[in-house]
């Protein structure tokens, strides 16, 4: 479902949306949405990126040690 809503932009931000939008054969509408959702789905990535790396540091140590390991059973 969508809902109607009102944004205030720039007159050039404004340009550049129409210009992309029409190079893209979308309305105005739906590019905006095209572009939101973009930058939602990259900053719900990001935050997920942030939370594995941080598992992964306070984990390092314990798996750098099992990688060892499992290195030390390959034939040279």
């Amino acid at each position: 479902m969508k809902v109607k809503t009102s944004i205030s932009l720039s007159t050039e931000l404004l340009k550049a949306v129409d210009q992309r939008a029409k190079q893209g054969k979308k309305s105005r509408s739906d590019f905006i949405e095209t572009v939101i959702w973009a930058f939602v789905e990259k900053t719900l990535r990001d935050e997920q990126n942030t939370k594995d790396l941080e598992i992964l540091n306070r984990r390092a140590e314990t798996l750098n040690r099992e990688a060892a390991d499992v290195l030390s059973y390959q034939v040279q």
